[in-house]
């Protein structure tokens, strides 16, 4: 399986269970932590693919916790635990970006294939991550080459398909990207 978990709870016992748990299962518990200041250490250090945290912890919950670890993509998700099935932690949870929410104490047999699920998750998201760091990049090398045709239209004086053929023909002489002429002529005209 080869997946990357991180524990997370203030209850020794508890990390100790769910790590067995997760290790009969054939998991790679990379980290524990017993709050939630120590949870994003561990994070940073590990970039888990996931993170079994519980809610209530002294000096940083875990919502808390979770909160800065996925504004700062520290693991791939967050499967939270908790004592109380309460809305109002299952709000928090979602606003946070939890992947998942379990009330304890764990059923093994409910535990693993909400694992399954979370990490499934985790895959959908990376890949749409990815899909929107390709596609924010393709737009960024559009607005370069449309900022260096402006910049040939005016300097030139000439029409937009012109400007547009003119750093095609000198992608083509010059066997490298449209997006590399427009950098140079983007750098060439800047004051």
């Amino acid at each position: 399986m080869n997946k990357k978990i991180v524990i997370v709870d203030d209850e020794p016992i508890t990390r100790m269970d769910i790590r067995d748990i997760l290790e009969a299962q054939g998991y790679d518990v990379v980290g524990e932590a017993a709050d939630g200041f120590s949870a994003i250490e561990v994070c940073k250090s590990f970039n888990p693919d996931l993170v079994i945290m519980d809610i209530q912890m002294p000096v940083l919950d875990g919502l808390k916790a979770s909160k800065r670890i996925s504004m700062e993509s520290l693991a791939g998700g967050i499967l939270l635990l908790t004592a109380f099935n309460d809305s109002g932690f299952i709000e928090k949870a979602k606003n946070v970006g939890a992947f998942g929410y379990l009330v304890k104490p764990l059923d093994e047999k409910s535990f693993i294939p909400t694992i399954e699920m979370c990490l499934s998750k985790v895959n959908e998201f990376k890949k749409l991550r990815k899909d929107l760091d390709k596609a924010n990049l393709k737009l960024d090398e559009r607005k370069l080459v449309e900022k260096a045709k402006g910049i040939l239209m005016k300097e030139l004086n000439v029409s937009e398909d012109d400007s547009y053929k003119n750093i095609r023909k000198l992608s083509m002489d010059k066997r490298c990207s449209m997006v590399d002429i427009a950098k140079t002529i983007i750098i060439g005209y800047e004051d």
